[in-house]
């Protein structure tokens, strides 16, 4: 059975050195959708070899990223599943029998030479104009050589032995590529301190999990013959080969490679930002695939329903943040009141807003459908809904002229007059009585009115709809705030 009639199995395997990025999850949800629409197996696996880098926490924050945008696997951490252990810390007794068995078989060699010793042949290669890598200096040493640098006290490292000639495969995206083995030359398989690189590692790994499909970025597509060359060391038949298919870069809005310069922040950072998760996956999908159409809203469901490698482009796909923050303003007014009332609370709370109370929780619900249309980000919640809570009402400092002069006095004075005595306090109510007053009897346009009213009452210029907001703060309070700005 080969990898074509084989069942799916794809694998997500960063290696988090810190938060997961843009790239690490457009990645994650393709291979995701991929299984999913497939009927697949989505493997989780952490390639946390370098423990330098790689840290328990990076490591918990990889799952608990994956785990809030509802990309669920099958295999992996916290699941377990046939092929485990699922962190490549815990395999390494599996990576040093392969990498011996190279050794035994003559695919693999132990090299001598020293950092400075690779640098100074580096140097050579530069000044010559020829392309940099390994000159194959211990490839083919003699006993008594091998003993002298024993002798020596020398470190070796283990090197894979590249044939001559050239690797041919066929990427599920970018069709069928081909590597000189001049430009691949001996690479190395095990540092000189027993701990293996990632060529071997994610070779071993993915032949012994029976991975089918190697979905990955395009900046990976140069390792590759490296891993074939690992597989047919391994005795892997071609015909078992997973298939590769190199997602295309993605590119910010200056046309250069993604970077923290132009968008390339963490998950986390989008999470705190109040980017819903459905809507990083739906704006992420759309970077180098697209369901067939022109429309820009797709749900979870779906995704797995339409996604195919086929349908995934070559060329490089342009982060644009305008883009996601009107996606992300569409799911919100997507939410029904009880999942935008969830999503709320949080930012609330660590906003200081609220303490969490029956009675806060019950006014936000209230607010909240006031403010839907509006919101581009979750963060914005408690900047539009703190006039409600304040304890210790302001009028913010930039605002305040705006309200102190005569004519601003005069609106508050007879808005004042009209609401001391407005029997039925409803945002209709409001609204109809404050309009007699202000627009019909002293002539005044909209937005002279009521800005001043607005900044009295809410604190600000910006604020939810001014008649709402006044209802929700009820009577007495707005009383209160009015009277205190006319006295200011």
């Amino acid at each position: 059975m080969t990898t074509a009639t084989k069942k799916v199995k794809v694998r997500f395997a960063p290696s988090p050195t810190g938060d997961l990025h843009v790239g690490n999850i457009r990645t994650a949800l393709f291979d995701w959708a991929f299984a999913r629409h497939t009927g697949g197996t989505f493997l989780f696996r952490i390639e946390d070899t370098d423990t330098t880098r790689v840290t328990p926490e990076y490591i918990q924050a990889a799952i608990d990223t994956l785990k809030w945008l509802g990309l669920d696997w099958d295999e992996g951490p916290e699941v377990g599943g046939p092929n485990g252990p699922y962190l490549q810390s815990l395999r390494l007794d599996i990576y040093a029998t392969w990498a011996q068995k190279f050794l035994d078989q003559g695919d693999a060699y132990h090299c001598y030479c020293s950092p400075e010793e690779l640098e100074a042949v580096r140097e050579a290669q530069r000044a010559a104009n020829v392309a940099p890598g390994y000159n194959g200096h211990c490839r083919d040493l003699t006993a008594d050589q091998i003993a002298a640098f024993k002798a020596q006290g020398r470190e070796a490292v283990v090197r894979m032995r590249m044939p001559d000639g050239t690797t041919t495969f066929t990427d599920a995206i970018r069709g069928e590529v081909t590597f000189d083995h001049k430009f691949v030359p001996d690479f190395v398989l095990v540092r000189a301190d027993g701990s293996p690189l990632y060529t071997l590692a994610v070779a071993v790994d993915d032949i012994l999990m029976e991975v089918t499909h190697v979905l990955r970025g395009e900046d990976l597509l140069s390792s590759t013959p490296r891993q074939i060359r690992v597989y047919q060391a391994m005795g892997v038949a071609l015909a078992d080969y997973p298939t590769f298919a190199h997602l295309p870069f993605v590119m910010g809005q200056d046309n250069a490679k993604l970077s923290k310069r132009n968008g390339e922040v963490s998950i986390a950072w989008y999470r705190e930002q109040g980017y819903l998760p459905e809507a990083i996956c739906n704006y992420l999908a759309l970077l180098g695939w697209s369901p067939g159409d022109d429309r820009e809203n797709v749900t979870m469901k779906e995704l797995t329903e339409l996604f195919t490698v086929e349908k995934v482009h070559s060329s490089p796909a342009r982060f644009d943040m305008k883009k996601l923050e009107a996606i992300n303003g569409d799911k919100i007014r997507a939410l029904t009141l009880d999942e935008f009332l969830t999503w709320s609370l949080p930012f609330l709370t660590k906003a200081g807003i609220i303490t969490g109370s029956d009675a806060e929780i019950e006014l936000v619900k209230k607010a909240l459908p006031i403010i839907q249309e509006r919101l581009v980000k979750l963060d914005e919640v408690p900047g539009l809904l703190k006039f409600l809570f304040v304890k210790e009402f302001a009028v913010d400092a930039e605002a305040l002229p705006k309200i102190s002069d005569d004519a601003s006095k005069d609106v508050l004075k007879r808005s004042l007059k009209e609401l001391e005595t407005l029997s039925t306090w409803d945002h209709a109510s409001i609204e109809a009585v404050l309009r007699a007053a202000l627009i019909e009897d002293m002539g005044l346009k909209p937005r002279i009115a009521f800005t001043a009213l607005r900044i009295a009452t809410t604190g600000s210029t910006i604020s939810p709809p001014l008649f709402e907001s006044m209802e929700l703060l009820g009577q007495q309070t707005c009383i209160a705030r009015i009277s205190a700005a006319i006295n200011s």
